[in-house]
C-alpha cells in the first residue's frame, strides 16, 4: 500500500478548533419583591449598566447599517429612473442622451437621496430600539450578591433589578 493512499487520521488533521463561545448578553437573576411573582422566581437581565448601554448602541448601529444599505439600493433605483430619458424620445428618434450628463444627474440624485435617508435611518434605529431597551431589566447585584442601585449608596435587598427607563 502506498503512503499517498493512506488517509491521515492524526490529531492535527482530525481536530477542529472552535472559537470560544460568546458570553450571554443577559443572565438569570432572582426576581425582586416588586417583580410579578406569576412570571417565576427568576428573570433575564443585563449583568450591568455598561453591558446594557453597549447592547443598545450595537443594536442601533446594526439597524442603522442595514437601513442605509437598503436605502442605497432604493436611491440607486430611484436615481436611475429619474435620470433616464422619457420613453417617447426613443420612439421619435430624438438625439441620444449624453452618458456623462446622465451620470452627473444620477450622482446628484443619489447624493441627495442618501443625505435624506441617513437622518431617517438614524431615527428608525432609535425608534426600533427604544421600546425593548426601555423595558429591559438590568441586574443591580455584583458577583458577591451586593445590591448596587444607581444614584443610591444604600443597598436594598428587595430590589434586584431596574428597568432601562430608570437609567
Amino acid at each position: 500500500m502506498q503512503t499517498s493512499d493512506v488517509e491521515d487520521f492524526s490529531a492535527s488533521a482530525t481536530l477542529i478548533y472552535f472559537k470560544s463561545p460568546v458570553p450571554p448578553l443577559r443572565i438569570p437573576i432572582p426576581a425582586g419583591l416588586s417583580d410579578d411573582p406569576s412570571k417565576g422566581p427568576f428573570l433575564l437581565a443585563f449583568k450591568d449598566i455598561p453591558s446594557w448601554k453597549s447592547a443598545l448602541q450595537a443594536s442601533e448601529s446594526k439597524i442603522k447599517e442595514q437601513c442605509e444599505a437598503g436605502a442605497r439600493i432604493g436611491c440607486s433605483i430611484n436615481a436611475s429612473s429619474k435620470c433616464r430619458p422619457p420613453w417617447w424620445k426613443t420612439l421619435l428618434g430624438g438625439a441620444p442622451m449624453d452618458l456623462a450628463e446622465r451620470e452627473q444627474c444620477e450622482e446628484r440624485e443619489m447624493s441627495a437621496c442618501l443625505v435624506a435617508s441617513k437622518e431617517s435611518c438614524l431615527k428608525f434605529a432609535k425608534d426600533k430600539c427604544l421600546s425593548p431597551f426601555v423595558e429591559a431589566r438590568i441586574a443591580l447585584t455584583d458577583q458577591k450578591g451586593i445590591v448596587k442601585l444607581p444614584n443610591s449608596a444604600a443597598g436594598n435587598l428587595d430590589v434586584t433589578n431596574c428597568r432601562g427607563s430608570d437609567i
